[in-house]
C-alpha cells in the first residue's frame, strides 16, 4: 500500500553500508508509526513523534548516519527543519478508495464509500472503523486520548470546525481573542492532529467524536459565542445552536433571531425557539404575537389562539394587530368564518382587510368593496382572491375561476411561509367543481400541493379537495386513498369534508352499514361548523345522506341556514347550482316529487346563464322523467354525457344506469347500459337485448361470460349483491341468478369453495 517513492527508500536500508536519513512527516493517524515498523535493520535509529523531544535530543540526532524520524507538521520548530535538511522527506497521504477497498478486502462498494466518507481515509480512523456501515460507540470513544491532551484554544477551535465555522478568521478571532496571524497557528495545529480535512471541516467520524466527547459547557459556550459574533455581522445562527438547543444555556436573543430564520421553512422548530425564548414567563407582546404566528403555521391552532388572546386583550401595542390577524386566520380554519371575518375587520391591515371582504361573503354579506393592497406576494395574492370571490357571487364565474387561478400562481413561490385563512388554489378549485371545470381544479390543486402552499395549515385541505375530485369522477378507491393519507386530528373545516367523502364514498358503494356507523359524525360536524359558503359541497353530500337514512330532521335546519344565505347573495347561479343539484338526488331518494320539482325548477331558473347551469338543468329533467317513468334514451344519454364533461362521472353513469334499468325499451336499455359502462370507464361490447339480465350460458368449464366476470370481480372484493348490483345496475336478484349459475357450472359444493375459485379466475 505504499507509493513507488517510499518503498524504494524503505528497500535502501537493507544496504549496511550506505548512509540513509529519512524524514516522515504527515498528521496524527496518518500511518507513520506503522511505516517505522516496517524497517528491518538493526543498525538504524528510529524516532517516533519527534516533534515531542527537546532541542538538545534533536540536536543530538544531527550525528546519526542512518536515521529514519517521524513528526507531525506542526509545531515548527527550528530543531525539526535543521534535522529535516540533511533527511529525505517522505509526506504521507489518505487512502484513496481504492486503498481502502484494499485494506478492507472482504467490504463491498457501499461500506468502502461509507467507510471512506466517515474517515477521509485517513488510515487510523479507517482501522478504527472496520468495514461497517455504522460508526460504533467504541470507535468514536478511541479518540478521547486525541482530544484531552490538546491546549484550550485547540478544543475551541475544533468545536468552532464542528459547528460548521473551520476557516471563518474573524469569528474565530473573535472566539479565541487574538490576531489572525496567531489564529492560523491553531488552524495548523488542528491540521496535524489528522481530524480535518483540506478544507478545514472535520471529518465526520472526527465529528461526532468532538461533539460527543468535549465538555458539554465548553461545547454550547463556543456556539453560543459563535452566533453572538454571528449576529453582529448579520450572520445566520440557526445551524449553531440548533444541536444545543434541549440543553438550555442559550440567550433569548439568539433564539429569537434563529426562529427568524427556522419560521420560512420549519413553524414548528421557530415555535420550539421563541418558547424556550420566554423562559417559562409570561412572554412580552412582540415575543406572544410571533410565538403566534409560528405556532398557527405549524399546526398548532390551540396555541396560536391562547398567545394571540393574550396580545389582544392586553394594552394597546403595534403588535395586536398582528395577534388579531393570526386568531382570525385559526378561527377560519376552525370553521368559525364570521368570527374571523371580525377579527379580520377589527386587524384593519390591508390583507385583513381583503381577507375580511372575502369572510363577508363566505357568510352572505355581499361587499364590493376592494382594499388597496401593498405590492408584495401576498397582497397581490389577497386582493385577486376578493376580487375572485366577487365576481363569483355576481355572475361572471369565468372571470371568478381565472381571477383565483391567477392569485394561485402569484402566491406560489412563497410556498409555505404565508399564513393564510384559505388558499386561492383551494377557493380555485371550489369554484371550479360548482361551475364544472374539474380539470382546472386538479391542476391547480397538484400545484399547490407540490409547492407547499400555505404550508401544513392548508395541506390537508388540498389533500381533501383532490379526494372530492375522484369522488366526483366515481374513483372511489383512488378518493379513499387520498383520504387515508390525510388521517388524524381535523380541524373542524376539514373534518367537515373528510367526514363528507366518508359518506359520498359509503353513499356511492351502496355501503349502508358504514353509511349509518359516519352519520353520527357527520351531525357532529355540521353542528361543529357553522354554514358557509365554502361548506356547500359537504351539506349537499349530507343531506343525500340523511335521505337515504329518513333522517332529515336533523340537517334540516342547515339545509335552510344554506339556502337562507344564497338569498342574502341574491342567489348567485354558481354556488346555488350545485346545492340544489344536491338537494334535487335527496329528494329523489326520499320520493318527495314535490321537492325534487321545486329543486329542478330552481335550476331551470338559470339554465341559459353557463353552460353548466344548461348541463345540470337538463340532467334534472332527465332524472325527474326516469323517475316517473317516462325515460327518453336520446334525452338520457344527452344529458349522462353532459354531466361527464363537467366532471361528474359518477352522476353521469347512474343517471343512464338508472334510467336503463326503468324502460320497458329492451334496445334503449342495451344502450342506456352500454352508455352507463362507458361513462364508468368499463369496456362496451355488443350483447343482446336480454344479455343485461340474463346470465349468458358459457360451456367451457371455468370459463365466464363477460357480465359474470364483472360480478366475480365485485363479490371477491367483499361485496354484497345489492352493492352489486347498484354498481352495475342490475337487481340484486340477478346477481344471485349470476352466482348460482357460476356455482353450478364450476361445480362448487359451498359457497367459500366458490369464492376461491373464482379468485383464481378473476387473478388470472
Amino acid at each position: 500500500m505504499l507509493d513507488e517513492r517510499t518503498r524504494r527508500t524503505l528497500d535502501a536500508f537493507t544496504d549496511p553500508g550506505a548512509r540513509l536519513r529519512v524524514a516522515v512527516v504527515a498528521p496524527g493517524g496518518y500511518g507513520k508509526t506503522a511505516l517505522l515498523g516496517e524497517i528491518d535493520a538493526a543498525d538504524v535509529k528510529v524516532v517516533d513523534d519527534a516533534h515531542l523531544l527537546d532541542d538538545g535530543t534533536l540536536a543530538e540526532l544531527l550525528t546519526e548516519p542512518r536515521l529514519v524520524v517521524a513528526y507531525r507538521p506542526w509545531p515548527r520548530r527550528q530543531a525539526l527543519s535543521a534535522l529535516a535538511r540533511g533527511c529525505t522527506v517522505l509526506t504521507l497521504h489518505p487512502f484513496t478508495k481504492d486503498q481502502v477497498r484494499e485494506h478492507l478486502p472482504h467490504a463491498n462498494r457501499g461500506v468502502v464509500d461509507f467507510v471512506h466518507a466517515q474517515t477521509g481515509g485517513v488510515p487510523r480512523f479507517v482501522d478504527l472503523l472496520g468495514a461497517t456501515t455504522e460508526v460504533s460507540a467504541d470507535a468514536v470513544a478511541a479518540f478521547r486520548h486525541d482530544l484531552e491532551w490538546l491546549d484550550a484554544d485547540l478544543q475551541k477551535f475544533l468545536l468552532a470546525a464542528e459547528a460548521g465555522v473551520g476557516l471563518r478568521l474573524d469569528l474565530l478571532s473573535a472566539l479565541l481573542n487574538t490576531d489572525f496571524d496567531a489564529v492560523g497557528d491553531v488552524i495548523d495545529a488542528g491540521r496535524a492532529t489528522g481530524l480535518l480535512a483540506e478544507d478545514g471541516s472535520l471529518h465526520p467520524i472526527a465529528a461526532r467524536a468532538v461533539a460527543t466527547l468535549s465538555r458539554t459547557e465548553r461545547r454550547i459556550a463556543v456556539r453560543q459565542r459563535l452566533a453572538e459574533l454571528q449576529l453582529e455581522r448579520g450572520g445566520p445562527v440557526l445551524d449553531l445552536i440548533k444541536p444545543v438547543l434541549d440543553t438550555g444555556g442559550v440567550h433569548a436573543n439568539v433564539l429569537r433571531a434563529a426562529a427568524r430564520e427556522a419560521l420560512p421553512v420549519d413553524a414548528a422548530l421557530a415555535a420550539k425557539l421563541l418558547s424556550a425564548s420566554a423562559g417559562g414567563g409570561t412572554p412580552e407582546p412582540e415575543l406572544a404575537a410571533r410565538w403566534a404566528t409560528a405556532s398557527a403555521m405549524a399546526g398548532d391552532l390551540d396555541a396560536a389562539l391562547r398567545l394571540s388572546d393574550q396580545v389582544i386583550s392586553g394594552a394597546e401595542t403595534p403588535h395586536r394587530r398582528t395577534a388579531a390577524e393570526v386568531a382570525a386566520v385559526a378561527l377560519a380554519h376552525r370553521g368559525q368564518l364570521a368570527r374571523s371575518t371580525e377579527l379580520f375587520r377589527w386587524a384593519a391591515t390591508p390583507y385583513a382587510q381583503a381577507f375580511a371582504g372575502i369572510g363577508m361573503i363566505g357568510t352572505g354579506h355581499r361587499t364590493d368593496e376592494v382594499p388597496k393592497q401593498p405590492p408584495t406576494m401576498l397582497g397581490g395574492a389577497a386582493d385577486l382572491m376578493l376580487r375572485g370571490i366577487q365576481q363569483s357571487v355576481s355572475g361572471a364565474e369565468t372571470a371568478a375561476l381565472s381571477t383565483l387561478v391567477r392569485a394561485s400562481g402569484l402566491l406560489e413561490p412563497a410556498g409555505a411561509t404565508v399564513l393564510l385563512p384559505d388558499s386561492p388554489a383551494s377557493l380555485a378549485a371550489l369554484v371550479a367543481v360548482h361551475c364544472g371545470e374539474p380539470g382546472v381544479a386538479e391542476s391547480v390543486l397538484e400545484r399547490a400541493v407540490e409547492t407547499g402552499t400555505g404550508g401544513v395549515l392548508m395541506s390537508v385541505r388540498h389533500r381533501l379537495l383532490q379526494a372530492w375530485l375522484h369522488m366526483l369522477r366515481g374513483n372511489l378507491t383512488v378518493a379513499r386513498e387520498y383520504l387515508m393519507s390525510v388521517r388524524g386530528v381535523f380541524e373542524p373545516r376539514d373534518w367537515i369534508f373528510a367526514v363528507a367523502l366518508e359518506v359520498g364514498i359509503a353513499r356511492r358503494n351502496s355501503d349502508l352499514a358504514t353509511l349509518r356507523r359516519t352519520w353520527e359524525q357527520a351531525c357532529e360536524a355540521v353542528l361543529r361548523h357553522p354554514v358557509d359558503l365554502f361548506s356547500f359541497l359537504p351539506l349537499g353530500e349530507f343531506a343525500a345522506a340523511a335521505a337515504r337514512l329518513r333522517d332529515q330532521d336533523r340537517l334540516r335546519p342547515h339545509l335552510n341556514e344554506a339556502r337562507a344565505l344564497l338569498r342574502q347573495l341574491g342567489n348567485p347561479p354558481l354556488w346555488a347550482t350545485t346545492l340544489h343539484w344536491s338537494l334535487l338526488h335527496a329528494a329523489i331518494i326520499d320520493e318527495n316529487h314535490e321537492s325534487a320539482e321545486e329543486h329542478a325548477a330552481a335550476l331551470a331558473e338559470n339554465r341559459g346563464h353557463t353552460r353548466y347551469c344548461a348541463i345540470i338543468s337538463s340532467a334534472a329533467e332527465s332524472w325527474l322523467d326516469v323517475v316517473a317513468g317516462k325515460v327518453d334514451a336520446d334525452q338520457v344519454e344527452e344529458a349522462a354525457r353532459g354531466l361527464h364533461a363537467a366532471g361528474q362521472w359518477w352522476d353521469a353513469a347512474r343517471l343512464a344506469g338508472q334510467a336503463a334499468i326503468r324502460t320497458s325499451d329492451r334496445q334503449a336499455m342495451v344502450r342506456l347500459l352500454d352508455c352507463a359502462r362507458l361513462l364508468q370507464g368499463r369496456a362496451v361490447t355488443t350483447r343482446r337485448a336480454h344479455d343485461s339480465e340474463v346470465p349468458v350460458v358459457v360451456e367451457d368449464t371455468g370459463k365466464l361470460s363477460e357480465r359474470e366476470r364483472e360480478v366475480a370481480e365485485l363479490v371477491v372484493e367483499g361485496m354484497t349483491y345489492k352493492q352489486v348490483g347498484d354498481r352495475l345496475f342490475i337487481s340484486a336478484k340477478t346477481v344471485e341468478h349470476h352466482m348460482a349459475r357460476m356455482r353450478q357450472r364450476l361445480g362448487s359444493t359451498s359457497r367459500s369453495d366458490l369464492l376461491a375459485q373464482l379468485r383464481l379466475i378473476v387473478g388470472s
